[in-house]
Formats: structure tokens, sequence, C-alpha cells
């Protein structure tokens, strides 16, 4: 089976999960931490080298502020239980906002090591894809790799994305590393993740033909 080298995962549905079982819409975001790090043990199973959650963006900070801080400690909480794993952290996102979270300030300057490190992973936190790209001019791409330009520049280009939640898009999802990304929907939330979700991913990935263009 041909494996993705770089997993990207797009954890949606948590607020609809949480009204469907009668709870407040914040209650959602702790329900997702468990499923978070089961794929993170999943990829380091299978042997997948690097993978990206989308935390939250900068446009989700509009919501409700209880919302907002629900999802904020979601973040911090999830980057807690990788640090009792083995894997390579690199926090992404604009750390010049107030929104973006001081405890994950240590984890945005360079990649973090945990344990023995391993599995590189990429936590999007108050991402923008225009913040992103902001340094980013056309006579620049021509000459260079637009990737190099990034402000996520660390992040490789994405093999995999899968989203939960059964909508299709890519809610900005890292533009220029996701241009060649092949992309699965799963239709239940995020918080009723099961693996097979994630080994059906994988299965139709293995079907797909992988051209980059060419």
């Amino acid at each position: 089976m041909r494996i993705p080298k770089h997993l990207g995962v797009i954890p949606d549905g948590n607020r609809r999960w949480a009204e469907n079982n009668n709870m407040s819409k914040q209650k959602g975001y702790d329900n997702g931490l468990d499923p978070g790090l089961a794929v993170f043990k999943l990829c380091e199973k299978v042997g997948i080298e690097e993978l990206t959650f989308y935390g939250f963006t900068s446009d989700n900070t509009k919501r409700p502020k209880i919302q907002r801080l629900a999802f904020t400690k979601a973040c911090i909480d999830a980057v807690e239980l990788l640090s009792k794993e083995n894997a390579d952290l690199l926090v992404i996102g604009n750390t010049d906002s107030p929104m973006f979270p001081k405890k994950l300030f240590p984890y945005t300057k360079e990649r973090k090591r945990f344990g023995k490190g391993g599995t590189k992973v990429n936590f999007l936190v108050n991402y923008d894809w225009k913040w992103d790209i902001s340094n980013i001019s056309i006579a620049q791409m021509r000459s260079r790799n637009p990737i190099e330009l990034l402000k996520s520049n660390d992040i490789s280009r994405v093999d995999l994305i899968i989203r939960w939640g059964g909508r299709r898009r890519l809610s900005g999802f890292l533009p220029l590393q996701a241009v060649y990304s092949d992309f699965y929907i799963v239709e239940d939330y995020w918080p009723d993740f099961h693996p097979n979700h994630f080994y059906s991913a994988l299965d139709w990935y293995n079907t797909q033909d992988i051209t980059l263009g060419g």
C-alpha cells in the first residue's frame, strides 16, 4: 500500500456533535482531544512521517467568546497530550494577534522534540492563509520555490487531507502545501472518530492516480 508522507487533518463537526448530544456547542471541543491522539498513534503505526492538524483559524475567533475559549483550551490540552508522546512539534499561526494562546509561544520558533521524537506534527493555531502568504510576491514566486517564502515554510507539501464532518471545503488549510493534495471526506463528526475512518481514507488514497500534474 502507498502511504502518504504527509497527512492533513481538518477535525470538523465538534459543535454539531455537541448539539446532537444535547450539549452546549463549546462542549464539543474537549471531545475532540482523544480522536486527535488516536490519529497521531495511527500515523505512527503505519509510518506517516508528517501530520498537520487544523486547530483553529483567525476567522474562528469571531465566534462567541465562550466557544473561543473552549477551542483555545482544547489546542493547549492537545499539545500537553502530545508532550507525552514521541513527536517533533511545531505550532504555526499569527502570534502577533491577542487571540494566539501565550502558553503555545514556546512551540512556535522551532520544533520541540517530545520523547524520542519521530513523527513531525504541525499544529495550525490562530492560522490565517492570508497571513501565511503575506511575504510572497509574484516576482519571488518566479525565481524561488513558493513554499520557502511562506511563514509556514517548515511544513512540507501535503499528500492527503482528511476532513471530518461532511463539508467539502479546505477552509484556508495551507493553500500552497495543499495544491496537489488528495481530499477525503468523512461524513461523521470529529468526536465520533473511528479507526475505520483513517484506514478507509488510506485505502482510497492507495487507488488514486498521483501525477502531481505530470
